[in-house]
């Protein structure tokens, strides 16, 4: 007698491409997954063991403790982004497969994961198309849409919070590979994030109701870049353009600078632009068509074997591939059993060098994986590659206040048209003794960070 599988290998691309076609926003393909979530259950409920596990998902090609190389990387193909895939086939990186993460706490703030919780369902789209609490108010923390029911709700989990907390500070290091391999460049920078409004903590910051964040990027090395500074201010409306200014050293005033400015490099040789940050970079609003093309597992940089801490000076990371063996940093690699598929355009601005974007978004905590962008013709230009830990491993916690912390670890972003890769780690710290940190404690950040003045004081 013949065994007939309750779900064969076809059936979770089945129900895939069935939600997404009906509009269906609940993650899960056995069961909805965000009331598993929410009840602490266990989340593995809502998947077929083919999504739990590479080693089904594959029929035994790739296991845990494997390492993707170009001899194996047909099996994962399409658990990839495209630049991922051309990284591994072509460029001779290596990619770590580890067991993916159970326990769905792991994988964000434990504050934003509680204000998710005690928010969800009170998350509404206003006529003017912002997202405000059923009686009118702006958001008050965590992922406004846990269900997305179409693109501009996947879009919004993304925006309104970027790093989840209330306050972020990334000390950053970068380095800057260019076509022949080797390092052009190598910066160190000092990145903010302040929200006022869509805050974990559920209050407006200062009274600000009308604004979103204020966020601000610093350079502190080399010499001859160490001072150049931009400061962005977003309207919680998100039809409006950021205020974004910068400080040059070399011209010793602050200046304001287009909207077209967010689609260029923020110093020489790096391949980083501010509409990057997050997939999320610009106001919702002011780019448009979002639409969700589909849903499928993928392979995420999501565990806690991202985090360096204890085991590399400064946090940093090894380094291989590419010509000269420095391209990449060491990735660890996991099943991610679902993901919406989102693409969005540039509609607001007329000269965006950008014709679309494509993001890949984990259904679980709603924070993208995988981030690609294609240029006015259609092509693929670049890809902006996140790894994410909670910040603990065998050799040392780092709290964000009572718990462990949860953030970015590391970024590829390579533009591929140029064959230039920033690739750059959050950092212990960097030149001029700035720290990552998401508490402020009794320090004026605001004043410090992210007022025009500070913008000339620190580059002064």
């Amino acid at each position: 007698m013949m065994h007939i599988k309750k779900y064969d290998t076809n059936f979770s691309r089945r129900r895939f491409m069935e939600n997404t076609i009906k509009g269906i926003g609940a993650g899960g393909v056995l069961a909805p997954l965000w009331p598993l979530i929410a009840n602490a259950e266990d989340t593995s409920k809502a998947y077929p063991d083919e999504l739990l596990s590479i080693e089904m998902y594959t029929k035994g090609k790739v296991k845990p403790g494997d390492v993707i190389t170009a001899d194996n990387v047909e099996h994962v193909k399409d658990l990839l982004d495209p630049i991922a895939y051309k990284h591994v086939k072509e460029m001779g990186r290596r990619i770590h497969i580890v067991e993916p993460v159970k326990d769905v706490s792991r994988i964000f703030p434990t504050e934003y994961l509680e204000a998710t919780l005690k928010n969800q369902g009170k998350a509404v789209i206003g006529k003017d198309g912002n997202v405000y609490t059923k009686s009118g108010e702006p958001w008050i923390g965590g992922t406004p849409f846990p269900e997305p029911k179409n693109g501009v709700e996947a879009q919004y989990n993304l925006t309104l919070s970027w790093g989840r907390h209330d306050y972020s500070q990334y000390a950053v290091r970068d380095w800057d590979i260019d076509s022949s391999g080797g390092l052009s460049y190598q910066y160190d920078f000092v990145w903010t994030e302040l929200n006022t409004t869509a805050r974990t903590d559920g209050t407006v910051w200062k009274g600000k109701k009308d604004l979103l964040r204020y966020q601000s990027v610093f350079f502190t090395a080399p010499n001859d870049s160490a001072g150049t500074s931009f400061l962005n201010i977003w309207d919680y409306d998100q039809r409006k353009f950021p205020e974004l200014h910068g400080y040059i050293p070399a011209f010793r005033r602050v200046r304001q600078f287009p909207t077209n400015q967010r689609f260029e490099p923020l110093v020489p040789g790096i391949t980083l632009f501010l509409s990057d940050a997050w997939a999320a970079g610009d106001p919702l609003q002011t780019w448009g068509n979002y639409k969700i093309i589909g849903r499928q597992p993928m392979l995420g940089a999501i565990g806690s074997r991202n985090f360096h801490g204890g085991y590399h000076d400064n946090w940093e990371k090894p380094v291989h591939g590419g010509p000269k063996d420095q391209t990449f940093f060491d990735t660890y690699m996991e099943l991610v059993p679902e993901c919406i598929v989102l693409e969005g355009e540039p509609t607001g601005y007329a000269r965006a060098p950008v014709g679309k974007k494509r993001v890949w978004i984990d259904v679980r905590n709603q924070m993208y994986v995988a981030y690609v962008i294609y240029d006015r013709r259609g092509e693929i230009w670049k890809s902006f590659e996140p790894h994410y830990a909670m910040q603990d491993n065998d050799k040392m916690t780092r709290n964000d206040g009572a718990h462990p912390a949860w953030s970015w670890s590391s970024v590829h972003s390579h533009d591929i048209q140029s064959n230039r890769m920033s690739r750059f780690v959050q950092a212990k710290s960097v030149t001029g003794g700035y720290q990552s940190n998401y508490d402020p404690g009794d320090v004026d950040v605001f004043n410090k960070y992210l007022t025009v003045q500070a913008m000339q004081r620190l580059g002064g």
